[in-house]
């Protein structure tokens, strides 16, 4: 089943290009892993699909995207953003209790019930892989947490409101490899329930995680392909030299 249906995809900020005549589909239930240098457009592509982009001054484009067959411009960003939730590079809790960082985006949507809301609080925890870390201590300030334990507390306040894909920004960039491990035991785990598209500068987590790898370069999707094949045959040699490091 095909989530995103891409076609001709171009993104502009002022007269400056950011994504050109991009064509792609993401499957449902799958793990797209997106490489390639600074400013090559990755960040532009996750923050179009859930209408992030809207907000920044000087957003245009043209081309077609489609969420489940559906124009995603001419749907209501609230409810994209909802259906579509992202994960940023840098963990961002709430000054509020662990409880209340989980419960928050859940209790905007209508959600009072205290039952349902415990319920949605210890789901969305566990599927975040901090449940046992964390249930002790629901009521004390998130920030007491460290930072790997906040990036995936983020991760379970963006699954509490039940999107059907979450898009990750870079989301291990500041963490130590043992809570990088546990985000990435997370996000395999995930994709069982929802569409993921990791944005990622490590080649090495994209080859770990991603069933399948599109390379971005200067705003162009250079090849798109299974992540065994990104990384063992690539087509192009730009994908292959930079994921030897020759640049980046």
């Amino acid at each position: 089943m095909v989530k995103f249906q891409i076609k001709d995809f171009s993104v502009w900020y002022g007269s400056v290009p950011a994504l050109k005549n991009v064509n792609m589909d993401v499957e449902a239930n799958e793990i797209l892993s997106v490489i390639g240098p600074s400013n090559s457009g990755k960040t532009t592509f996750l923050r179009t699909l859930n209408r992030l982009s809207d907000l920044q001054s000087g957003f245009r484009m043209s081309g077609d995207v489609k969420f489940d067959n559906q124009d995603i411009a001419g749907l209501d960003a609230g409810v994209v953003r909802k259906r579509i939730g992202m994960v940023f590079a840098l963990p961002l809790p709430l000054p509020l209790s662990i409880f209340d960082n989980v419960a928050y985006g859940v209790r905007m949507h209508g959600l009072k019930d205290k039952r349902e809301l415990a319920v949605r609080v210890e789901e969305s925890l566990k599927q975040a892989y901090l449940w046992e870390e964390v249930k002790d201590r629901l009521g004390e300030s998130a920030f007491k947490l460290s930072g790997g334990q906040q990036q995936r507390l983020c991760i379970a306040r963006t699954l509490a409101v039940e999107p059907e894909v979450v898009l990750f920004d870079e989301p291990c960039s500041g963490l130590d490899p043992i809570s990088t491990a546990k985000v990435e035991d997370a996000m395999v785990e995930l994709k069982k329930r929802y569409t993921i598209i990791l944005v990622t500068n490590n080649v090495k987590q994209a080859a770990r995680v991603g069933d399948r790898t599109a390379f971005f370069l200067g705003g162009e999707l250079i090849e798109m392909d299974s992540t065994e094949k990104i990384f063992t045959t690539p087509k192009d040699k730009r994908t292959d030299d930079y994921i030897r490091g020759k640049f980046g």
